[in-house]
């Protein structure tokens, strides 16, 4: 996979789920925290308010989207001054996907809301990096894959035909990546955006990380990084590391024993197997490699998997290659 495909594939878990509610004004509703979580809201008819846990309110109106990737809670309401209902309502509850009408007797703002599980302890850097609140503005002519990604959903919830629970479920899992590219590909040109950001705007340094994320396995080297990125050696290593914020082999190493975790956690396949899957040429090299990341050999690691994180923060700047 790409580095965003594999960095969503590796930390959802179980399936999204959606509901689209009509809200009447005068309305106004808290969403809790949730752990493990990121959620979005669309609005698909009229206009309300976002207010977040710090901050100025945000004005939201038709076609716009906002991301709430770290679970974090807020207020979503038809005015910033009107009353919040502390009920537990109006959310996405266990179905695939409902529909449902609050609030009072006044104008109607139609929202589209969803959530996605994450398992905390594969929440990868890039995810760290987005904000609180990705709002994405509507404006005309612009991103419409994701609006039309939108305006299927939308229709598929509003009238369910044969067929929706599987295309509502694909549906909500190409929303989460058409967010997520379309933040990363220049909608947040006017935000302040850390250097995973850059990183992922970069031709040259993303080429290298999807190179990684395509074939962990391949006996990478700074060099060979580099051709894949087009820059001499000295010129990736250094746009590498100033944007990932690590060495390209320092990268390399903590993915590779990340997904080493993670297949000790959900699979059966043996050490050897799961060595050679993650570019060791033994498993001897492998199980050093990983109690050094771990504290842990491997076949521990797997006994005791349910007391542990599937991947480590990022280490430092001082990551090196894997012991061969």
């Amino acid at each position: 996979m790409d580095l965003l495909s594999d960095v969503i594939a590796s930390m959802r878990v179980g399936r999204a789920n959606s509901v689209r509610v009509e809200w009447r004004a005068p309305w106004g509703h808290a969403f809790p925290a949730a752990a493990g979580s990121a959620g979005f809201q669309v609005v698909l008819q009229g206009s309300c308010w976002l207010l977040p846990p710090e901050g100025e309110p945000i004005a939201l109106s038709v076609g716009d989207v906002v991301f709430l990737p770290q679970g974090h809670p807020y207020v979503l309401a038809d005015s910033p001054d009107s009353a919040v209902a502390t009920a537990d309502c109006g959310e996405a509850g266990p179905e695939l996907f409902a529909s449902a009408v609050m609030g009072g007797d006044g104008s109607s703002t139609v929202l589209l809301g969803g959530g996605y599980r994450l398992d905390p302890s594969r929440l990868h850097p890039v995810l760290r990096s987005l904000p609180e609140v990705v709002h994405l503005p509507a404006r005309l002519g612009h991103h419409p894959e994701l609006r039309a990604a939108v305006d299927l959903l939308g229709a598929e919830i509003d009238r369910p035909r044969a067929g929706a629970d599987l295309l509502v479920s694909s549906l909500l899992d190409m929303l989460l990546l058409l967010i997520l590219r379309t933040w990363f590909d220049g909608s947040h040109e006017h935000c302040k955006v850390d250097n995973w950001a850059r990183a992922l705007a970069d031709p040259s340094i993303r080429s290298a990380l999807d190179a990684i994320h395509r074939d962990p396995a391949a006996p990478w080297t700074v060099e060979s990084l580099g051709r894949e990125a087009g820059l001499s050696r000295a010129a990736f290593s250094r746009r590498f590391t100033q944007l990932v914020g690590q060495p390209p082999l320092g990268y390399l190493t903590w993915w590779r024993l990340g997904t080493a975790a993670h297949l000790l956690r959900e699979s059966d396949a043996p050490l050897g197997e799961i060595s050679a899957r993650v570019g060791y040429g033994s498993e001897f090299a492998f199980a050093n490699a990983f109690k050094r990341e771990y504290g842990l050999a491997p076949g521990r690691f797997r006994r005791e998997s349910c007391r542990l994180p599937t991947i480590s923060a990022l280490p430092d700047a001082a990551g090196t290659a894997p012991a061969r």
